[in-house]
């Protein structure tokens, strides 16, 4: 009798002595479906304060089309207020998008193809942080894939281009 209590009590002191880990639920890409949709539709709507609250902080970074177009939120903000202040920033319509996460669920990363008005086909990528149940944009990179058949003519150009800008400092 003596040696099953001693056992009983080993048994429940290893137990208690045991952690459980709550596992939330796997990470959705719903949500950062919504997230992205409710951001374009931000800048289409030019809601600036929306807009910029879906970014993670002022350190977080957008990369434009132009090779001098990387800011971090904070000089990116004072550049496209003119934009959001005319009524209407700019319009990106998701036509593709793929979503990733990292093994823990607390970072994403995706890709997507946009529908634009002034640039036509553009490509977006970014890497988002779930902060507090929210996701936020910590970097993202708008790109124009160009077409391999007409790669040596744009490369050309924009040869050109630099060669230009830098003539005219």
């Amino acid at each position: 009798m003596k040696l099953t209590v001693l056992l009983v009590l080993v048994l429940f002191l290893f137990q208690s002595g045991c952690t459980v880990e709550v596992q939330n639920d796997p990470p959705s890409g719903q949500k950062v479906n919504a997230m992205l949709d409710n951001w374009h539709k931000a800048a289409a709507d030019a809601d600036f304060e929306r807009y910029f609250s879906h970014f993670q902080n002022d350190s977080s970074i957008f990369m434009g089309t132009d090779a001098t177009e990387r800011w971090t939120v904070a000089e990116f903000r004072p550049w496209s207020k003119p934009y959001f202040d005319r009524g209407s920033a700019w319009s990106f319509k998701p036509v593709e998008r793929h979503i990733y996460f990292s093994d823990d669920g607390n970072i994403s990363w995706f890709d997507e193809v946009l529908d634009t008005p002034n640039l036509g086909p553009s490509r977006g990528s970014g890497v988002l942080i779930d902060v507090e149940g929210e996701w936020k944009i910590a970097h993202y990179n708008l790109s124009i894939p160009i077409p391999n058949a007409i790669v040596d003519t744009v490369v050309s150009q924009v040869d050109e281009a630099l060669k230009d800008s830098t003539e005219g400092n």
